[in-house]
């Protein structure tokens, strides 16, 4: 379904070639400890033949072991390079052309052409400066000024409260750089690995999206049971290289190396999480509605869903001046992928079995695109930009001029 055609062949070549080298080790550990314990119950040297035995014995296990421990870290890479698998009523197709538009909310004004893109309109503000960001980091960087940066912490501001007070996340504020283990039971590693910035002395790796933090929680733990639905939320900068779009979106801020997001994210049990995926994206929406923007709800076809991911819905917001639908959400089910990964467990009853949670995550929202289609869609005929109300008591002013 998504076009991608695993080594599944060698993977299950390797896990034979591993079951039978444990199996032998086995039946060689069985014979050694029956032949000590003959000894021991003869109460008499052993002859030499049964002491180079129990050598060769030896030899061959520690062989093995050798062997084993290759043929295990094979697999494990191979295994690691597998993707999630898409749920059955994923729609079909490899590319953006089948992804599905569930609905939209709201008019856009496609043939208008008289609203300032947000590289010149940011610029004329004063409130977004690709110059000096390019001074300091190179192409791609930015720099958000005055009420430009005072609009962007407002709005994650705003959208914190909105998740905790309202939809009851807990607030999470993690670290944005993580081992190397962490980003490999998000999913992150190996896979994306030429897309993210490393920190090759400590190992460490900048994060992405706050989603590689709050998947690692509880790695490695068993959640007790009745603690499921955990509700995070948090507000990190993410860092991409964004090697895979060179030449694509390349004026302005809709594809930079840095940028702000409030991001949620769920564990569940497993027969929740299909319903909590449609309600993280009512939460998503409700952000959209309140700052009054265009928005549309797209399913993703098999073909462009994340690695992690068994469906996805992408929330896009219209912009004005740039004429086209920008990206602010991606909401997706990992099912258990992460937590088998990581090792996160919960217990479904008190002395129950111990068993694999579902993972879900999604923007609430992303920025600076959100930026973009506030300066965009609230300019007014003075060339002053309108706030949304809902940001006037985090922002303290109503216009941007």
């Amino acid at each position: 379904m998504r076009g991608v055609y695993p080594p599944l062949e060698e993977v299950l070549g390797l896990d034979q070639w591993r079951r039978t080298l444990i199996h032998e080790a086995d039946e060689l550990r069985s014979e050694r400890n029956q032949v000590s314990r003959d000894i021991g119950n003869a109460k008499a040297k052993p002859s030499d033949k049964t002491v180079n035995e129990m050598r060769r014995i030896g030899d061959r296990i520690k062989k093995i072991e050798v062997d084993l421990g290759s043929v295990r870290s094979q697999l494990s890479e191979l295994l690691l390079t597998i993707p999630n698998l898409p749920m059955t009523d994923v729609p079909p197709g490899t590319d953006e052309r089948s992804n599905v538009v569930l609905r939209t909310f709201g008019e856009p004004d496609e043939a208008s052409d008289a609203v300032e893109a947000h590289w010149d309109l940011g610029r004329r503000l004063g409130v977004i400066d690709m110059e000096s960001g390019a001074r300091m980091s190179g192409s791609r960087w930015y720099v958000l000024s005055g009420k430009g940066a005072s609009l962007q912490r407002a709005l994650c501001n705003w959208m914190l409260d909105v998740h905790v007070n309202e939809h009851g996340y807990t607030e999470i504020a993690p670290p944005m750089m993580v081992r190397r283990e962490t980003m490999i039971g998000s999913g992150n590693l190996p896979k994306f690995s030429d897309n993210l910035y490393h920190d090759e002395e400590d190992d460490l790796w900048l994060i992405p999206t706050a989603e590689v933090a709050l998947n690692a929680l509880h790695s490695g733990q068993i959640i007790p049971s009745g603690s499921l639905p955990m509700r995070y939320v948090a507000h990190t900068a993410c860092f991409r290289r964004e090697k895979a779009a060179a030449g694509r979106d390349t004026r302005g801020i809709k594809r930079v190396h840095q940028f702000e997001k409030v991001e949620m994210f769920r564990y569940t049990e497993p027969g929740q999480s299909t319903l909590a995926l449609e309600e993280m994206v009512a939460e998503a929406t409700t952000i959209c509605e309140r700052l009054g923007l265009v928005y549309r709800v797209l399913e993703l076809c098999a073909g462009e869903l994340g690695f992690q991911s068994s469906k996805t819905y992408d929330i896009e917001v219209w912009a004005a001046g740039s004429r086209e639908w920008l990206e602010v959400s991606s909401l997706s089910n990992c099912t258990d992928f992460q937590t088998r990964r990581n090792g996160t467990r919960y217990r479904p009853q008190p002395n129950g079995r111990a068993a694999l949670p579902h993972t879900l995550n999604g923007s609430g929202l992303a920025l600076p695109r959100v930026i973009i289609a506030v300066l965009e869609n609230n300019l007014n005929s003075d060339g002053t930009v309108s706030v949304p109300e809902v940001l006037h008591p985090y922002t303290a002013f109503e216009r941007l001029s």
